[in-house]
């Protein structure tokens, strides 16, 4: 006979942390990503006009600030809405639309991972 199922623990000391941690990471990440990329994309692919690059410094300090908030409960609704503006600042310069789907990809992975960890 077994007993009642017991919930899966993840073997993490603090799992909320870890989870926490993963989704300020992959928005630091891709803040450092998108600033790096400013440069790059103005030589290579040309024509990155000055609102361009304003929505990309602009989606940059909000993953920052979404990064420090992870404690909060929205804070991964806000990382979701900001992988959205990422893929439509694409209608500004087509390889912003490139890193958009690259981490929109990252994050729904992230979302996975706490799901699967948080239950």
């Amino acid at each position: 006979m077994t007993g009642p199922e017991q919930p899966r623990r993840s073997g993490l000391r603090d799992p909320q942390r870890a989870v926490r941690g993963l989704g300020a990471g992959t928005l630091a990440l891709e803040a450092l990503v998108l600033l790096l990329a400013i440069q790059p994309i103005r030589v290579v692919g040309g024509d990155l006009s000055g609102g361009a690059i304003g929505a990309v410094v602009a989606l940059a300090v909000a993953a920052i600030l979404i990064a420090g908030m992870m404690r909060r409960p929205w804070a991964w609704h806000a990382g979701t809405v900001l992988q959205g503006l990422l893929l439509l600042s694409g209608l500004l310069h087509w390889s912003l639309f490139a890193l958009g789907v690259i981490f929109a990809l990252v994050w729904a992975y992230a979302v996975h991972v706490r799901r699967v960890i948080l239950g």
